[in-house]
């Protein structure tokens, strides 16, 4: 990867298992692919994605000028032994929320193998100690009860409901105590 595409987003991160990189221009193949699966579009939403353009492009206007701005933002999973890009993992400014929110995905084949607790655990941790956040919090679908389940393990409890700017969904709303 060159460096020039991670603006100025250039720590990569480790885990017992995991790479944990800025996402970069070059990951729009697999951005396209996340968020174009089925559970990604019932779970997060339809982002518009259509094309690899479009996954590069969103990239280019969503991710990189948050890297910019708090140097923190959306990090590509890669696994260490195949050097599989696996999904998604970020602290993100979202329109609506007081408080940066915690959001992963993953591709449907690498669920349930304690992959997004290990990542997010990751970037959680970034966020506080190397970032100095004192609260994160984190949205979910009511349905989406993996995604509860790893919310309340990585310590963010449950305090209201809330709707997003421009979104018709009640969305579950945890945060760090």
């Amino acid at each position: 990867m060159s460096l020039k595409n991670l603006q100025n987003a250039d720590s990569f991160y480790e885990t017992e298992r995991l790479i944990i990189r800025p996402m970069s221009l070059e990951d729009g193949e697999f951005i396209f692919d996340l968020y174009n699966r089925p559970k990604f579009i019932e779970f997060i939403g339809n982002r518009g994605i259509n094309t690899v353009a479009d996954a590069e492009n969103y990239i280019r206007n969503k991710f990189l000028p948050q890297f910019q701005r708090r140097g923190f933002g959306n990090y590509l999973v890669v696994t260490k032994d195949h050097n599989k890009k696996i999904g998604g993992v970020g602290i993100f400014e979202r329109e609506g929320l007081d408080i940066v929110d915690i959001g992963f995905s993953l591709l449907d084949e690498f669920e349930g193998k304690g992959y997004a607790y290990e990542a997010a655990s990751k970037v959680k941790s970034i966020g506080m100690d190397d970032f100095g956040l004192t609260k994160i919090s984190a949205i979910t679908s009511k349905n989406n009860f993996s995604s509860q389940k790893l919310i309340e393990k990585l310590g963010l409890k449950f305090q209201k409901y809330v709707t997003l700017p421009n979104e018709d969904e009640e969305l579950m709303y945890f945060e760090t105590e």
